[in-house]
């Protein structure tokens, strides 16, 4: 009953971060850190992850809550929430990373854990899967910045798409490439 969490999009100028939860009975042949398997390879081992998990959850936290508490304690919130929403109770919760909330439970956080613990590797799958797909959504919506291609992080297209269209409403304002162009338009 160990629940492992991680989040995706924490680095993005766009979009939500996305958490996720997972408590595995049995094992999954090929997890590993979502960022080192293809996309491909992540949706087909998605599918298997949520179908054999014992329980699963995944929270996006809105860019508006990242601009109001920040990216660090907007994961931090979606992780707690993650857990929360699991259909049991861990008993303990591994966390990607050096930082772990206090879930009121054991808990640790490990670096690298997505690519060392299984549980912890399919969570960074669902996150990912996730939020990649929510992102193809407001792609459709906002076809000017590209969001399926990048998913939202400052590559050197969306930053031309910011500058030419402006920051829409799924920007993150308090990230200091969409807040200095939106300083530059004040000025």
């Amino acid at each position: 009953m160990i629940a492992g969490v991680d989040e995706a999009g924490r680095g993005p100028l766009a979009g939500p971060v996305t958490v996720a939860a997972v408590i595995l009975e049995s094992s999954i042949s090929g997890l590993d850190d979502s960022k080192k398997l293809s996309e491909k390879k992540r949706l087909l081992l998605v599918d298997e992850i949520k179908s054999k998990a014992l329980s699963w959850s995944v929270v996006h936290i809105s860019v508006e809550q990242i601009d109001r508490i920040n990216i660090f304690q907007a994961t931090m919130q979606g992780m707690l929430q993650a857990v929360e929403r699991l259909r049991l109770t861990p008993k303990k919760v591994l966390v990607d990373g050096n930082k772990s909330p206090d879930f009121g439970i054991e808990s640790e956080a490990i670096v690298g854990g997505d690519g060392k613990v299984t549980a912890i590797s399919a969570a960074s799958i669902i996150a990912k899967t996730e939020r990649d797909m929510l992102m193809q959504e407001l792609d459709k919506n906002y076809p000017n910045y590209g969001f399926a291609q990048h998913k939202g992080y400052g590559t050197k297209q969306h930053l031309h798409a910011i500058k030419t269209h402006g920051p829409c409403r799924h920007h993150r304002k308090t990230f200091a490439p969409v807040r200095n162009l939106l300083q530059m338009e004040l000025l």
